[in-house]
Formats: C-alpha cells, structure tokens, sequence
C-alpha cells in the first residue's frame, strides 16, 4: 500500500518516510529507555500512545512498549509489527485522526530524545558474504587462488561477540594485540596499525528456533523481523597474524557498532531483487529462487577530526552472492538454533568500481595505495579522531526506506597496558 500525504510535515529526503516506520528504544529527560517509532523528524513516544488507546483494537500489552529493548516487541511476531505500522500510516494519512489532536503528546522530537542499543543481543554471526569482498581480500594473500574451495558451496561465516555490540556513537579505543611485522621473526605487541572499518548490514533475528532443528529456506523468512547498518571493527595487522587456522578473533571482538533503528523486513518488501547467478549450483537445502536479495543502497564516510567528511564507499546490498534465506538455512543445518535478537550480519558488502570497496583493506590495497581524503589528507587506515560514518537507504517508485546511520569515532588505545 501507498501513502501519498501526512498531516505531520515528513521532509521529502527523510529516511523515514511513512513507508518506513522503524522501531527503536528512545529516553527524554523525563522517562525511562522505551519503544519508539521514527516518523521523519519525530519519534512516536508508543507507551503514550497506548494509554491514549490507539492500539486497543490491536490487543497489545503495554508491558512491551516500556522495555529497555526491543526484544519483547519482536517476539509478539511480524504479523504483530506490520499491524501497528500499518494503524500508525493511517493515523497520519487522516485528517481527522485522533493522533492528531493527541500530536503534542504523543510526538517527540528526534533531537529531544536519547536513543538506547535496540536489541539484548544473545548471539551475533558475522557472514563473508559478497564475492566481490571475498575476491579482493583473496587477491591480496593468495593471487593464484583468490576464493577457497568452499566459499561457492556454502556461506562462510564466524560467531562474533555479542557483549561488544554497541550502540552508534559510541567512541571506539584502538585495540591492543599481537602482530607480525614482515621483516621480523617474533610477533611485537601494541596498537592495532591498521584499524579498519566494514560496511554490512545485520539481520535481526524475530523468533526463536528449535534446538536440533534446521530452519528450512522456506521457513527463514518467518525467522527474520528487521534490518540495521552495522559496522564490524577490524585490526587487520592482528587479524593476519592470528587468523590461522581458527579465523578471526581478538582482530575482531573489541566491538561491532549498530544503528539504533531497527527497519522492518515488511517496509523492505518493495525492494527485493534477484541476487547473482550461483554457479555452481548450492546443494538443495541452500538452493534459491525469486528475490531474496534487496536493492539497498550503502556508503561509507571518514570524517577526521576538523575537517569535513569524506565519502569512501558507494555499495549496494543486491549484488550480496549469499541471500539472508541462505545464510539462515546453512546457520541452523546442524541443528544450531536462533533466538529472538540474535544479529546475522552480511560480513562486508563490495561491488565493482571505483568506489565501490566495503573496507579500507580492500579500498587501499592492503595499506599500499592511500585514499586521498577532503583537505589534503589521505588514509590507508584509520587514525585515531578519525570518524566512520555508514549510511543506507533503499529507494524506488517515489517510495523511500532509509536506515538512519551508524557512527563510531576513533579514540587512541588505553595506556595502562602498554
């Protein structure tokens, strides 16, 4: 359904558009951390709304509206969510609403509000998802045999860490660790060299699964409730030298950063796409038809510290060769279950072209060719001050679902243990 016109001034541009309608958990200074819904430059403060009683024919609890995240909410179902998105569009679509008269109440500025991590993340995997990413980094350690001989067969994946998930806007520490430079025969310790960004999306896990029992592609779209921007944090020189044989640890763990708004899969219906052509063909539990991808669009700034920003990346979520159904499918085949508020995220998303590298690591080369930045500065990686700012948005037919975005600026790495 289209909705042409508010009573509330949406601003054009703005990522949240009646079409969108996303959730997040929002305080003012007179009231504890609760659901929210973005409406362009305002928040629909939920728990007041219920006790104006707009969502009484819906039959929904308050309780879930006053939780410190949106788990509860989540766990009532899609279903659950597309009804009180579709009761908030008509509301402001009708002149004679009793939102309307209620507005002064019930609407928060964004500006006014405080916004909270969305999610009690459980569990968090990270994908390795585009080719395109897959290739370059492969070009970079193994130029004759750039993809392993698994990663067309399956999606390739690691468990992150939960615990580290946080919120946009939260400044990041330089981490310390153990690295190898070229030339010498013994690892040295200290703070990460080359700090490096990852531009993904995460999806958020909207019901739980049995313990034992794969979810079936079929069956993963009943899975999944929304999407975020994410940022997985990288330590490239840590990362090259402990990767071997287990993957990516302490390279990865000090912190992943999250949008604050949760986009509903429902609000990205009109934009699903056809992903890549698979060759080979997945074996049949991972086999995919129709449009499982989605035609979103990505980018990647530096800001450092005084000057203005920079855009680095310009990617697209629909060239993605694993689809969300996919990696859902291959997570839970041995039996591995998922819960309500787990993050599935994409890994980083690269596309041909100029601009068109997720990370710096591929951007630059591995740290060999800098990146030449607004007021003659240049990066091959991040400097601390430095701030990555990760912005998305789908848009087609006059229709337009944006994510918001995720920031996190650079801090120098704590000096009690070096």
């Amino acid at each position: 359904m289209q909705f042409h016109s508010s009573w509330l001034p949406i601003p054009a541009h703005s990522d949240f558009s009646l079409h969108n309608l996303p959730f997040g958990i929002f305080s003012t200074k007179s009231g504890e951390p609760r659901v929210g819904v973005a409406i362009g430059e305002w928040i629909m403060d939920m728990t007041a709304a219920h006790e104006f009683g707009f969502f009484k024919t819906l039959e929904i609890d308050a309780a879930v509206f006053k939780k410190e995240t949106l788990n509860d909410l989540i766990a009532l179902g899609r279903m659950a969510a597309k009804a009180i998105r579709l009761t908030i569009q008509q509301w402001l679509t009708d002149e004679h609403s009793p939102l309307k008269e209620a507005a002064s109440r019930v609407l928060i500025r964004q500006t006014d509000a405080r916004m909270h991590m969305p999610l009690r993340i459980g569990n968090y995997t990270d994908f390795y998802s585009s080719e395109e990413h897959a290739m370059a980094v492969g070009k970079l350690y193994r130029p004759e045999n750039p993809l392993l001989p698994n990663w067309k067969h399956m999606p390739i994946a690691y468990h992150g860490r939960a615990s580290s998930v946080v919120l946009s806007g939260t400044a990041i520490h330089r981490p310390l660790g153990q690295t190898k430079p070229g030339a010498s025969e013994y690892p040295v310790f200290g703070p990460t060299a080359a700090l490096d960004f990852e531009l993904e999306l995460a999806f958020v896990v909207g019901k739980n699964s049995e313990l034992g029992k794969p979810v079936s592609m079929a069956a993963a779209e009943d899975h999944l409730f929304g999407v975020v921007l994410f940022n997985d944090w990288s330590a490239r020189d840590i990362q090259r030298w402990e990767y071997q044989p287990l993957g990516p640890f302490a390279s990865k763990n000090f912190a992943s950063s999250i949008a604050p708004w949760v986009i509903t899969m429902d609000a990205l219906e009109a934009f699903r796409v056809e992903g890549p052509v698979q060759a080979p063909v997945p074996m049949p539990y991972l086999q995919t038809t129709g449009p499982k991808n989605f035609d979103i669009h990505l980018s990647a700034a530096i800001q450092p510290k005084g000057f203005e920003e920079t855009v680095v990346t310009e990617t697209n979520a629909k060239y993605l060769y694993w689809n969300i159904h996919q990696q859902t499918a291959h997570h839970t085949i041995t039996g591995c279950n998922l819960n309500t508020g787990d993050l599935l995220a994409t890994g980083t998303i690269s596309i041909p072209g100029p601009k068109g590298a997720g990370c710096l690591l591929e951007a630059t080369k591995g740290g060999k060719q800098p990146l030449n930045l607004t007021g003659g500065l240049n990066r091959t990686f991040l400097e601390d001050g430095d701030e990555v700012i990760i912005r998305g948005f789908a848009e087609r037919d006059g229709i337009k679902v944006g994510f918001g975005e995720v920031r996190g600026e650079i801090l120098p790495s704590l000096p009690d243990f070096i």
